[in-house]
């Protein structure tokens, strides 16, 4: 005799199966829907329009809602930093190179309510559509998802690896029309900057900064002169060591044998989120030229997160950074 359990059983599978095809109708058609919104919104010419506004962006020219309520950013930390610092807050966001819920902590306290949607290489399109944005700021790592994002709202692409930090500033409070609140920022930051100065006196054009770090991909490695960290301590007027002098963001690969090109008067190490890139650390930590370094016999060397040394550049992130140098060069 068959037992009651598994007369159920079919059933329970055969209404798994309804209401996975439901919720994939239910999608789909919500997809279509878009779609059709999307083709109406770019039917309609940008110059008679009253509720929206053109504005250039690396790909071309897109017509933006004058005042959007739902944004949702795809570009990356910076992106999301620059936009809370313009006083505007997003519905969803992804956040780094890979799927774990994880922002910036120094942004966290900012993001109450925002949706994660996926890495800056995977977001999650169903979860976009189904929290109706009204814009969408990607970035050119996203150019394959450009066409489906356009057809779910209006889609801006701003490019957050290429230009200096200040540019990707300037560049997004244009988009949204923000520009005086951006230049305050940036004047800020320059205010702050010159304190620094004063406080590091003459001796600042004498001290050599180091910064460094290591992963499994990368081996050990330093930051150069070109990038967000460079300019950072260009602006406070401090040298760096010759091997991370250049127009190079990083140099990577540095092997034992040349431990010496991490050398200077303050090293700031870079640490990261995940094990296998601090064990990285660890091991060279280990080798016996890491303790015949200078800057280790002085015991001048400091750690410093990866999520304002390395990932958010936003104006949040380049804050964080200087308060760094606050405290471990002026202290």
């Amino acid at each position: 005799m068959m037992k009651t359990w598994e007369k159920v059983l079919p059933m329970k599978q055969s209404f798994h199966r309804l209401a996975s095809l439901f919720i994939t109708g239910l999608l789909t058609f919500a997809l279509i829907s878009a779609c059709a919104r999307a083709v109406d919104r770019n039917a309609q010419s940008p110059e008679t329009s009253k509720d929206c506004r053109v504005v250039q962006h690396i790909v071309g020219e897109t017509c933006i809602p004058l005042d959007p309520k739902r944004i949702i950013v795809l570009g990356g930390d910076d992106t999301l930093g620059n936009l809370l610092a313009l006083g505007m807050k997003p519905v969803a966001a992804s956040s780094g190179w890979d799927a774990v819920e994880s922002f910036p902590k120094h942004l966290q306290n900012q993001l109450e309510g925002v949706e994660y949607v996926g890495s800056t290489t995977q977001p999650s399109l169903e979860k976009i559509l189904l929290l109706q944005p009204d814009l969408i700021l990607s970035n050119h790592h996203m150019e394959a998802f450009n066409d489906q994002l356009s057809q779910i709202a209006p889609t801006v692409v701003v490019d957050s690896d290429h230009d200096p930090w200040k540019q990707q500033l300037l560049t997004l409070s244009k988009i949204l029309d923000k520009e005086d609140i951006a230049n305050r920022l940036i004047d800020n930051y320059q205010q702050r900057s010159d304190e620094l100065k004063q406080a590091l006196g003459d001796d600042r054009t004498n001290l050599v900064v180091s910064v460094a770090t290591a992963t499994q991909r990368f081996g050990i490695w330093a930051y150069g002169s070109k990038g967000p960290v460079g300019n950072v301590l260009d602006d406070v007027g401090v040298q760096r060591p010759p091997s991370q002098v250049g127009d190079f963001d990083y140099t990577e690969r540095i092997s034992l044998e040349s431990l010496d090109a991490i050398d200077g008067d303050v090293l700031l190490l870079v640490s990261w989120r995940n094990e296998s890139d601090n064990n990285a650390i660890s091991e060279m930590q280990k080798s016996p030229l890491w303790q015949q370094l200078e800057v280790v016999r002085n015991d001048q060397v400091y750690t410093v997160s990866m999520d304002h040394w390395d990932t958010d550049h936003s104006i949040f992130g380049i804050n964080a950074l200087l308060d760094d140098l606050f405290e471990y060069l002026a202290n």
